[in-house]
């Protein structure tokens, strides 16, 4: 698309938004008609808060954010275009899923954001799971809202309203309390069949609590549901504001279904139809695989959710992905500055993905890491310790070094995987998307090694949700059906893909890194209580 003709679309209210909420960035990307075009985009960086003992983020740093990457992406328009994004085709809004956000009968939230990465909640999950007999992880919004009456908190009375931050951001935009199936089955358990919560989990959460000073049934304290493609509701003057308090954007465009990262990602992999698969690696790292039928037992490693279209997938979601790794990447950067040889942080990913991949040893040497900076459910491991343990005969180099964090990263999801073999659960192909596979073949070989499995990337991954998102809503006005279909025939049908195979001597040696990272679980069980 030429540079005249995307100023024209733009101007002319073609052009349609996708935003994600992510662990660490507030991502925007704009697209074209064709949604593969993305004309710009905007980005805003902001950070997770320890209080109290919760991970949180302030409902002003939610605004700040917005309004910081709108801006952002406004300066990109008008250095690009020379104009001032002023109005849209339509709008998606996608975003961490699961936690905990609680609102009284004046909209006033009632107690700090509780993210998905509070692993608080082992006492209601557990007794959540035994009541509906399907696994209710530490994060989904139900163990949040279960755990606040166990422990007698004195705002649940007051609770009137519970949505995710994809909800939020969407209702005060638009004024509608309504939630993407894909992001709704991480609050609370859905029924495929109807495409809403399931109706028999209701009538037994409100029976174990009817002595509970909760307001209403859970039903009445949720979103609607509704499934990808579904009208839900338009930018108001007040949304519009928010977004670009500067006042070029113009109220009136569409919004899609809000939908939760792992909704927009499986969107934005084509990854919806039954036996495919994607994973997304950010801050958490986690595997989602398309079921052609029910599982035949529960397995806790495993959440039961969505496709944005309703249809059931497994899902392995690991509280901790690629911020350990980050950290790393950061101290070299820092080193690079003090020599007077400043490196970008894309560079300094490259040139260390690429060390570890031409000259690290197959099981990183004898190294060995964990990048538990929050506690991971996978594992029994309640509190977060990152460790980089290694034997006086191991090969620390620095090839083996970052083999090894990248290796990390996958551990816990190649625990969790395990239960899909068991189930022997078909997937004809796995894509990935997240920055980390910015550096081409790198993470993208270490991951097919430890999948024992083909990996495929599109040039599109490091647009990651953002991208999602805006094809969700791109779907939402396409007049298209079905999304699949949409997927395939309008967004994939001539994508640029990029397909690694596992080879022989890194499965091996993921095989023994592996072996080594379930041995040592127990280092980082003692590193939690003695640290």
């Amino acid at each position: 698309m030429t540079t005249n003709s995307a100023k024209e679309l733009i101007e002319t209210g073609g052009a349609t938004l996708g935003i994600e909420l992510g662990s660490t960035r507030i991502k925007l990307c704009l697209v074209g008609e064709n949604p593969v075009d993305v004309l710009a985009v905007g980005s805003f960086e902001w950070e997770n808060q320890l209080i109290d003992g919760l991970w949180t983020y302030s409902i002003e740093s939610i605004w700040q954010g917005l309004a910081g990457a709108f801006a952002d992406l406004q300066a990109n328009v008008e250095k690009t275009y020379g104009i001032h994004l002023v109005t849209l085709r339509a709008l998606g809004i996608t975003a961490m899923m699961h936690g905990y956000l609680a609102f009284d009968e004046h909209d006033e939230i009632l107690v700090p954001f509780r993210t998905w990465r509070n692993t608080n909640t082992g006492k209601a999950a557990a007794q959540l799971t035994e009541l509906f007999g399907i696994n209710i992880p530490l994060r989904w919004s139900v163990a949040h809202l279960q755990q606040v009456v166990l422990e007698k908190s004195e705002h649940v009375s007051k609770v009137r309203f519970i949505t995710t931050l994809a909800g939020y951001v969407h209702w005060k935009l638009t004024g509608e309390k309504v939630l993407g199936i894909g992001d709704a089955s991480g609050m609370f358990p859905i029924d495929s069949s109807k495409k809403d919560f399931d109706e028999q989990a209701i009538q037994k959460f409100d029976s174990l609590n009817e002595s509970a000073p909760l307001h209403a049934s859970i039903g009445e304290l949720m979103p609607k549901v509704l499934v990808a493609g579904k009208n839900a509701g338009a930018l108001s003057a007040q949304g519009a504001a928010l977004l670009d308090p500067l006042g070029h954007l113009q109220a009136g465009a569409p919004l899609c279904p809000p939908e939760g990262d792992a909704g927009s990602g499986m969107v934005a992999t084509n990854a919806v139809a039954p036996t495919t698969g994607n994973i997304s690696a950010g801050t958490s790292i986690f595997a989602m695989v398309v079921l052609e039928r029910p599982l035949t037992k529960l397995h806790h490693e495993l959440d039961v959710v969505t496709t944005p279209a309703g249809d059931p997938v497994a899902m392995v979601h690991c509280n901790n992905g690629a911020s350990e790794l980050a950290a790393w990447v950061k101290m070299f950067i820092r080193f690079s500055e003090i020599t007077g040889q400043k490196l970008g942080a894309d560079e300094t990913y490259r040139l260390l993905f690429e060390e570890a991949l031409n000259n690290g040893a197959a099981d990183a040497g004898g190294l060995l890491a964990y990048n538990y900076l929050a506690g991971e459910p996978i594992t029994g491991t309640v509190e977060g310790r990152p460790l980089f343990v290694r034997t006086p005969d191991s090969e620390f180099t620095l090839a083996n070094a970052i083999r090894a964090q990248i290796y990390a990263m996958f551990g816990t999801l190649s625990l969790g995987m395990d239960a899909l073999r068991d189930e022997s659960v078909v997937l004809t192909r796995m894509s990935a998307h997240g920055g980390i596979f910015r550096t081409p073949g790198v993470a993208q070989s270490f991951l097919a090694a430890a999948l024992d499995a083909p990996v495929t990337v599109a040039s599109s991954a490091s647009e990651g949700g953002a991208w999602g998102a805006a094809l969700l809503a791109h779907f939402s006005v396409s007049g298209e059906a079905e999304l699949s279909t949409y997927l395939e025939n309008v967004v994939f049908n001539d994508a640029e893909i990029f397909t690694v195979e596992p080879r022989d001597a890194d499965v091996s040696g993921y095989s023994k890194f592996l072996d080594r990272y379930r041995k040592g679980l127990v280092i980082e069980a003692t590193a939690v209580e003695a640290l």
